[in-house]
Parts: structure tokens; sequence; C-alpha cells
């Protein structure tokens, strides 16, 4: 039997696991508790429909548990979507949202081992932490596994497996078990022998990762702990083909949940075995069910409900969703779903969905969308990742399950737009979303605060800075008197996105031209960024070319980043940038910047 107590990422190197022997079960009254967490799968399962999926196991599950229809990921992206589990806080409103950031947090907010350890659990997670924030994971967790416990205390402990990750189509490896031929495909996905033969190798991956999920739950038995245990199995996100993982649609943010109450507790259950809910849960939520069903206090700060328990809240009418930079490439999304609509609103619609990414370049099926598109072998559909994107989105999930029918200017839909962007402005404004800051001053602007605190500061303007944003990404020429005048407010943030208006507006903004020419030798390094993208787009070139050279040097790697972002964008007249690119590219040490510039390199053929 293969041990789950060390999981790595392949059934092979946990079948040379040695076997642990597990502490006795408690005589506590309260649960043992067990995470098992996939990552990069929405419900590609056969309990969720899925009749090309081969996951007997987890229907198993599914079967004697709670099943979730409508679970959530707050993000489309892991380190995020963990910091948001880890907390109960959604990372959107703490101002860890970018990918793989490192900005601190208010002490006050705990992560939920704390307040378990603190009630007596051990807590222990020897997978993943990966929180993307400011921390000292090892403190967060006992050490061992559960079997190094007191005799009958409970345990809370995290299973994770990487089997479905994204990095599983990047083995170059033929599918086994599924035939490509036969794979459903999206519509948004060309029909070519590489994306068939790339969601064949993915359903074969998810197939491994149920037969270890079928592993934990046989050594669980074995270990005579399952009657004490609550089980939960969830994935981290959705994915992991492209379109899918780090996107706010249904299958970047959708997951499959199921939770199993064994008999002793099954008092706790919201119903019978084989449920299924259409009840509203996210991840935001996961820490405060936690405490509901362990008889821990919830904390006021925390942003989500719990959805069991005898503390358990009133259910939710929303899930609310975020997308800020993704590795190396800025955007910014917000969205809302209802268990039937899903609305999105995107602040960057200038750029396309399909901004260049090194890790998700790395899966072949991503290369060849890409080429049906530059060759003209795809249709509408599967055009509308590869081009601008619309301001706002709007989704009926039942009818359309892939979200590529945009409802926002149907008329018969008004009603809906209008609740659900009403909701999104409020949820957004309610929780002062630093998100609207370009990363580059919110890294400098909270060296010694947090976001957090930061944008409740009585005299900064975020909510000025947040309805800037709305007016620069909304496309409409009659918003451009208040950008023009907004480019020279005293808040770099509202600078910004008033030159991000101009941006978004191109030609129609060549009145502001003087006031972006003044922004190109602004305090702020993300203003001067983007008035320079302006002024190229207005003409302006070799200046404008100027300021980008140099911002790729500048000491704080977002400002740079944000700089070889847009000579990449730019494209075959970045060519004159192209020797100070190779020596950025040589001596940086900044991670992003490194890969944006290699790419930009090869996209111009390193001449």
């Amino acid at each position: 039997m293969k041990s789950f107590l060390f999981p790595a990422l392949t059934a092979a190197t946990l079948a040379a696991t040695p076997q642990l022997q597990a502490a006795s079960s408690t005589p506590d009254d309260r649960p043992n508790i067990l995470w098992i967490v996939s990552e990069d799968n929405s419900p590609f399962l056969g309990c969720y429909g899925d009749e090309f999926a081969t996951t007997p196991h987890l229907d198993a599950l599914s079967a004697r548990s709670i099943t979730y229809d409508n679970a959530f990921a707050n993000a489309p992206v892991c380190a995020p979507a963990r910091f948001t589990i880890l907390t109960g806080m959604l990372a959107s409103t703490m101002g860890t949202e970018h990918m793989r950031s490192t900005n601190p947090i208010p002490e006050f907010v705990k992560p939920y081992p704390y307040y378990l350890r603190k009630a007596g659990y051990y807590c222990t997670n020897p997978g993943k932490t990966d929180y993307n924030f400011e921390t000292d994971p090892p403190s967060h967790w006992d050490t061992g596994t559960y079997k190094d416990r007191a005799p009958g205390q409970p345990f809370f402990h995290v299973v994770n497996s990487g089997i479905s990750h994204e990095s599983s189509l990047h083995r170059g490896t033929k599918p086994q078990s599924h035939d490509p031929a036969k794979v459903p495909l999206p519509p948004y996905h060309p029909d070519t022998p590489v994306i068939r033969e790339t969601w064949a190798v993915y359903y074969d991956a998810v197939e491994e990762m149920d037969a270890f999920m079928g592993s934990v739950l046989d050594q669980l038995e074995a270990d005579g702990l399952a009657e004490d245990t609550i089980v939960f199995y969830y994935a981290d996100h959705g994915g992991a083909v492209v379109r899918s993982k780090r996107f706010l649609y249904d299958s970047g943010t959708r997951v499959p949940m199921m939770i199993h109450f064994p008999e002793k507790f099954r008092h706790l259950a919201p119903g019978d075995p084989g449920t299924r809910t259409d009840r509203i849960v996210s991840f935001v939520d996961l820490a405060p069910t936690l405490y509901s069903l362990t008889g821990i206090e919830i904390p006021d700060y925390t942003h989500g409900k719990a959805f069991l328990g005898e503390n358990q809240a009133q259910p939710r009418e929303y899930a609310y969703l975020f997308r800020s930079r993704m590795d190396e490439r800025f955007d910014l999304s917000r969205a809302i779903r209802d268990k039937r609509f899903k609305y999105i609103r995107n602040y960057m619609p200038h750029r396309i969905y399909g901004q260049h990414l090194n890790y998700l370049w790395r899966a072949p099926a991503t290369g060849s969308w890409e080429t049906a598109y530059k060759e003209g072998r795809t249709n509408a559909v599967q055009s509308i990742f590869w081009e601008p994107k619309p301001v706002e989105e709007l989704y009926d999930t039942q009818a359309d399950p892939w979200e590529v029918n945009n409802l926002a200017e149907d008329p018969q839909f008004k009603a809906v737009l209008e609740r659900m962007r009403k909701e999104l402005q409020r949820w957004i404004r309610d929780s002062r979303d630093p998100g609207f800051i370009p990363e580059g001053e919110l890294v400098e602007r909270t060296s010694e605060t947090t976001a957090h605190e930061w944008v409740r500061q009585g005299d900064f303007p975020i909510l000025r800075v947040i309805e800037t944003a709305e007016l620069a990404s909304s496309r409409n020429p009659e918003a451009f008197k208040t950008l023009q005048e907004r480019l020279q407010d005293p808040e770099a943030a509202v600078r910004y996105w008033a030159a991000t208006g101009c941006l978004v507006l191109g030609d129609k903004a060549r009145p502001a031209a003087s006031s972006l020419r003044r922004l190109l030798k602004d305090e702020s390094g993300d203003v001067r960024v983007t008035a320079a993208e302006a002024m190229h787009q207005l003409g302006e070139k070799q200046t404008a070319m100027e300021v980008l050279m140099a911002e790729l040097e500048n000491p704080n790697p977002w400002v740079a980043l944000r700089a070889a972002n847009v000579l990449e964008i730019i494209g075959e007249e970045a060519v004159p940038a192209i020797p100070r690119m190779r020596e950025v590219e040589a001596s940086t040490e900044a991670d992003y910047v490194k890969r944006s510039l290699a790419w930009t390199l090869e996209k111009l053929g390193n001449r």
C-alpha cells in the first residue's frame, strides 16, 4: 500500500515511501480532519457527469459524501488561492493576489493551523505550502505527521497531490488510457492533433490522481482512523489545459469538492451520504468551516463564512473571484458567480487573454492553438483568446457551461448584468481592493506597513483609484475629459489609471499628449512606463523607447517587468532596444524580468 504521509508528485515515488504506523484512534469527541487536495483540475470526474473521465475512487467517495456542485477557488491559480484557504481572507483584499508575491499581511491575521493547534489539534502538512506572502511556513505546522501526535489527540492533516498538475502536460509522453480521437473538446479549442493529445494526457493524469486518492483513503481505513475522521476532497483550482488555470471562467475557478462524514459525526453533515448540494461555497469559507466543525470561535476579521457545523452562516448568493498578475504578465479582472450566471469585469481590456507566459507555453497545446489562430484556422469563438478583451462578460453557465457566449450586450439579460455589476462594484469598494494599485507602487508603499492597512489610511483615496480604473477601462470616449484631468492627480495610482485610460482609448486620447509627455518624468515608475506606452502609441516613439529602456534597469523589479512587457507588446518597433534587453537579461536577478526579455528576444529573432 502506498503511504500518503509524505506525498510526492507521482505515484511511482509514492510507492517507495515507507509505511508509517498511525497513533491510536482518538477518544476526543472532536473529529479528526483529513484534507486531500489535487492540483489543477476542474470537475473532470465521473461523479460530476464527465463520462470520458476514469475516476472510480473519487466517484465512490462522492457516493458516500456530500458533493458540492458550486464550489469555487476564489483565484484561478495556486498561490493566491492557497493564501485564501490558509487565512480565510481574500487575497485580493490583502495585497497578496499577484502570483508569487511576498507582500506582508497584518499581524492580526492568523492561519487556520494557529487556531487549530491552540485548540489542541495536531496539525501536519508535509506536502505543500507556497502561501504567497511573507511567512515562515514551518512555524504554522507541527512536525512529522499525525503519527507523532499525543495519544488521543485529534489531528488535522493535509495530503496534496501534484499528479494532475499542469506540469503533467509538459512530459511529452503519449496518452495511455484515453483515446485522443474520442476526447470531448471544449468549443474554444481548435481541433488539432496536439490539442487532442494534450487533453488525453491530462485525462490520464486525472486517472492516476484518482488512484492515488484511493490509496490515501485505503490507508486511513487500514490505520483504523476512518470512523473518527471527516474527509474533505477538493482541487486547488481549475485546470490545466490552456484557458482554464489562471482565468476566471468556471474552467479555472470551479472545483470538485466532496466531504465525507463517518457515522460518528453524521450529525454535522448537511444531508445523507450521497447527497448533492448546489450551495455556493468558496475557498475563503474553508477556514471558518474548520473552526465551526471543531468548536473554535470564528475570528471576527475573516471574510469567509462557515458552511458546516454549529456556527454555519446563511448560504452565499455569490462567490467572489479575482485575477491579477500571472507570473510575468500584468492583468486585472474581478468576477462574481451566482448559481447560474458569471459576471467578469476586465480592467485591462487592451491586453489579450493569451499574453505569453513562459510556463503556460511549455504545454504543446498552447502553441498549437496560437499557431492555428495566426494561420487563420480558428473560428470566431476560438479566436477570442488571442484578441483584446471585452470590458464586461456575462455568461449563463447552465446554458453555456464553457462560457463562450458573452451576454453582456444582450438586452434580454440587461437586468442580470446590472444586478451583478452593482454587486461587484459594492464588493470591490467595501473591501477597499488594493489590487487596483500598480504593483510597483504597492511594493514601495508597503515597506513599513501592509496593503490592507495602507488602503485604509484616512487620506488614501482608494475609492478614487477604483473609480478611475473603471473609467479607464470602460472604452467610453465620454470618460476622456475626466481621465485627462486625473493625469495630474496628486495620487500616483490615479495617474497610472488615467494614463492606462489614454492607452485604451488610443488615438482618441491624442489631446492628452502634452500631459502624458510630462508623465514620462513622473515620480512613479509605473506611471512613467504606462505614459511611455501611450506616447509610443500616439507616435512619439523615440522618446517613449528611451524611457522604456531606462526603466528596464529600475531597481523595483515590478516596474522593470512592466517595461519589459511593453517592449514585447511593441514588437518589431522594439528592435532598437535589443542590445539593452540583452544586457539586462544577462544581469538581472529578477526572474520574471529575465523570462519576459528572453521571450521578447526570441520573438524578435534574437537578432
